[in-house]
């Protein structure tokens, strides 16, 4: 049977892949936005079609709330194999499906499907993480990961924009749709098993992915997972650290949306730009997402192997991740010129990644892989809802055009991060049950 060597990093990066079409495919409406409302409102004034597009991302993001705690189940029960390929088959289906809409029902309605599809991405990258990394590697492997994220903002905006020359927005979502069935043929072939049976791996970086040396056998790996803390999920949650890591998410995650859903609909409001004009500018904070997230993932890493435990690491990176947002908020209030602006939103978008690399990797810090999705779905769909929250509110904060309100709603959520992190994640460790 043929082997193949640093297995782990083709699957990392296969789900990294995945990010990006999963963003692609989110950013195409806001990218095109301002064409299609156009076309079909073209009696509306600027706010009414900015409020319609607001309704249109909060259902796609309350939708993306119960399907993250939906797929936390689901990839807990059926493993990374099918989950991903359930998730990322019915997602690029409703991408397409897009190109048939007409109206505010059709595109929540579609919006609503990719949003509970997409929502699989995130409990499943962190499950497969816990699966494929010892736990030295997560925060980086998670960094690669959320890197997708952060590229698939940087080709998308240039990238739908520049499609728009060529063709319809109808065919755009079609040609997006595509993308994300033909990343179903690697995934398949590829992702045969887990790390334990995969007949791939070597077994040397078997053993290293278990964080076992040689002389063990598989028994004793069947122990090793007997030994870990998998509670069902009401005991879970008596735990005051999952709570943290709930918070913690349920806070960061808008400051993400804010800009995701926003930063064409920002450049063509306060700058006047046209969707080709968006194209040259809104990719730029993405680039500060894509260093923040390998950063973040590298300095945890570093700090690791330099003998740091898991608890002066976490806090560390995640704390200065937060202090290097805090004043971009403000200095966003008032940018004095487009260029300004979108490199601010990327220092942001930069210190937002060197977090939440983290954050994210904090249930497979506290539990046991059987544990990792359940925990992972539930804080991401707690971040959802926070997501549709100030999403909802955007359009109503952002009336006229002056976008401070939303920019200081983002540096509070900022400090209620550092709050949850340092009082209810506590020490942060692996946890044991309650006597």
């Amino acid at each position: 049977m043929t082997k193949f060597k640093g297995l782990r990093w083709w699957v990392i990066g296969l789900i990294a892949l995945a990010t990006v079409i999963n963003y692609i495919d989110r950013q195409s409406l806001s990218v095109l936005w301002p064409d299609i409302a156009e076309e079909l409102y073209p009696d509306k004034s600027t706010d009414e079609r900015k409020d319609i597009y607001g309704w249109i991302s909060s259902i796609f993001l309350f939708s993306y709330a119960f399907g993250q705690a939906i797929f936390g189940k689901i990839f807990d029960k059926i493993g990374t194999r099918l989950g991903f390929a359930i998730s990322i088959g019915f997602w690029s289906i409703a991408t397409a499906l897009h190109a048939l809409a007409k109206g505010f029902l059709s595109f929540s309605i579609f919006r609503s499907i990719l949003g509970v599809a997409e929502a699989g991405n995130w409990p499943g990258a962190a499950k497969a993480n816990a699966e494929w990394f010892p736990s030295k590697e997560r925060a980086f492997a998670q960094g690669i990961f959320n890197s997708g994220a952060a590229i698939g903002g940087i080709i998308s905006i240039p990238a739908i924009a520049f499609m728009t020359i060529h063709f319809s927005w109808q065919m755009i979502f079609i040609i997006i749709g595509v993308m994300g069935l033909l990343w179903l043929i690697p995934w398949m072939l590829i992702m045969k098993a887990p790390p334990g049976k995969h007949p791939w791996l070597t077994e040397k970086e078997r053993y290293y992915i278990l964080d076992k040396s040689k002389s063990e056998s598989k028994n004793q790996e069947n122990i090793n997972e007997l030994d870990e803390y998998n509670p069902e999920t009401g005991k879970m949650l008596s735990h005051k650290e999952s709570w943290g890591v709930i918070f913690a998410s349920a806070a960061i995650d808008p400051i993400w949306w804010l800009f995701v859903f926003w930063i064409p609909i920002y450049l063509s409001e306060v700058y006047g730009m046209d969707v080709k004009a968006v194209g040259i500018y809104g990719w730029v904070p993405y680039v500060g997402a894509m260093i923040g997230a390998w950063f973040g993932g590298l300095l945890a890493q570093n700090r690791i192997k330099s003998g740091w435990n898991i608890n002066k690491t976490r806090k560390f990176v995640i704390t200065l991740g937060c202090l290097i947002m805090l004043p971009c908020f403000y200095l966003l209030s008032d940018p004095g010129s487009p260029v300004n602006a979108v490199i601010i939103m990327a220092v942001i978008l930069f210190g937002f990644q060197t977090a939440i690399g983290n954050i994210q990797t904090l249930p497979s810090d506290l539990f046991g892989k059987k544990t990792v999705g359940t925990l992972s779905g539930l804080s991401g769909m707690s971040a959802k809802f926070a997501g549709v929250g100030l999403t909802a509110l955007v359009s109503t904060l952002t009336a006229g055009g002056n976008y401070t309100p939303a920019f200081i709603v983002g540096g509070v959520l900022t400090l209620i991060v550092l709050a949850s992190v340092w009082i209810l994640c506590g020490n942060i460790q692996p946890l044991k049950a309650k006597k």
